[in-house]
């Protein structure tokens, strides 16, 4: 159970993974800067303008994480920096997923 509170910004859902995440938006490259608390901080070179940083966001992910940008859906916190994101694929786990964004920690 120590490593479950340990990433608690990453957990398993039926058919995919749950993401919290911290997005800091007009930041010079988008990168994973790494877990914080209860969420995972990420920058964003884009605007936080009309929805540009929620579309940034979901292509960073998909790219990040190889899956179509179309099964990434932030659920919460679309006007917010803290946000909600879950990633609709069968293949994903949580452990997979934490692995591999921990990995481009800057």
């Amino acid at each position: 159970m120590q490593g479950q509170r340990l990433h608690a910004w990453c957990s398993d859902i039926t058919g995919g993974v749950r993401l919290a995440l911290q997005v800091t938006p007009n930041a010079r490259k988008s990168q994973v800067i790494g877990p914080q608390e209860d969420v995972l901080k990420v920058r964003l070179q884009a605007q936080p303008i009309e929805g540009k940083a929620n579309e940034a966001l979901i292509r960073y992910l998909a790219e990040l994480l190889d899956v179509p940008r179309s099964r990434i859906v932030i659920t919460h916190g679309h006007t917010n920096k803290r946000k909600i994101v879950e990633v609709q694929d069968a293949s994903l786990t949580a452990d997979a997923v934490i692995r591999s964004l921990l990995a481009l920690v800057a």
